[in-house]
């Protein structure tokens, strides 16, 4: 009785490319040895990540998307030096509407602190927002379609953005994919699921160091990985267990080294200065919990 609440509360105000909700998802993973160009050194990166998706029903055409997200990196930034540790609390703020019977759209505020956060300041607070058309073309076939900004230490960052998410009713292959930023395939094998995933994640932090110039870290690394997932306690909880690669972007720059635009892939005016020297790429392994509730 409590599902079927839920169910027809919920479905009809988060017509959505994935046919869920993830409510709660927890990874930690390790990139192993990532070495510095030109370098006789290498880091280990640790990263967690936690984000908590809580809606909240205002009528039958209208629900508040409320939540937050949380992550943490933990490495050296420039060869032998001490481990510095990033953080980012992004607060979700948003509205779904249901527009039509095929269509609605969400429009989600996301600001966020992102620094090492050791003296916070209004420096460290960073503007950024979403929004979402979505079309269901039928029950197993949703596209999305809006863009995506966030003010960022190095100037104001900009995407498109396009989702499908497609879901095969005879074999159980499911697409998945919020481009330019994430692409996951994956496919049903006995009592478990096999996939392939891809994602692409640009982030700024604040960086302050006593007695010095302020500086700040452009993440932008791109991430491959496949993975296997169980499922417990009737399907809402997923367990993933993930390898892949990862290229490790952590760019450190002077707090007054600016572009002009940041889109995917390319910066416009980019003539900016690296502090720290450029860092391969190499092996992950990640861990991830899901709460899911299907609808």
């Amino acid at each position: 009785m409590k599902k079927l609440t839920f169910l027809l509360l919920f479905a009809p105000l988060f017509i959505q490319a994935q046919q869920y909700i993830d409510i709660l998802k927890v990874d930690y993973g390790t990139a192993f040895k990532s070495a510095f160009n030109d370098a006789n050194s290498s880091t280990e990166i640790n990263t967690l990540n936690i984000g908590l998706t809580l809606p909240v029903v205002l009528n039958n055409k209208h629900a508040l998307i409320t939540g937050v997200n949380f992550s943490m990196d933990r490495l050296q930034l420039f060869p032998n030096a001490k481990y510095t540790t990033l953080y980012s609390t992004t607060l979700k703020l948003g509205l779904s509407t249901t527009l039509s019977k095929t269509w609605s759209s969400k429009v989600i505020l996301l600001p966020k602190i992102a620094s090492d956060y050791k003296n916070i300041t209004t420096k460290d607070l960073f503007m950024g927002g979403i929004v979402l058309f979505e079309k269901k073309k039928h029950k197993n076939l949703t596209y999305q379609f809006g863009a995506y900004a966030s003010m960022e230490g190095f100037s104001l960052f900009v995407t498109p953005v396009f989702g499908i998410y497609y879901k095969n009713p005879n074999n159980g292959l499911i697409i998945n994919a919020l481009l330019p930023n994430a692409f996951d395939i994956s496919y049903p094998v006995k009592k478990t699921r096999i996939g392939f995933d891809f994602s692409g994640i640009v982030r700024s932090f604040n960086l302050k160091q006593k007695n010095e110039p302020s500086l700040y870290i452009e993440k932008n690394p791109l991430e491959f990985s496949s993975y296997i997932q169980f499922n417990a306690l009737p399907k809402k909880v997923l367990l993933r267990a993930k390898i892949g690669y990862t290229t490790n972007t952590y760019e450190v720059y002077a707090d007054n080294e600016k572009v002009d635009l940041m889109l995917p892939l390319v910066g416009i005016g980019d003539d900016r200065t690296q502090l720290n020297p450029v860092m391969s790429g190499g092996l992950f392994i990640r861990l991830e919990a899901i709460y899911r509730f299907h609808y």
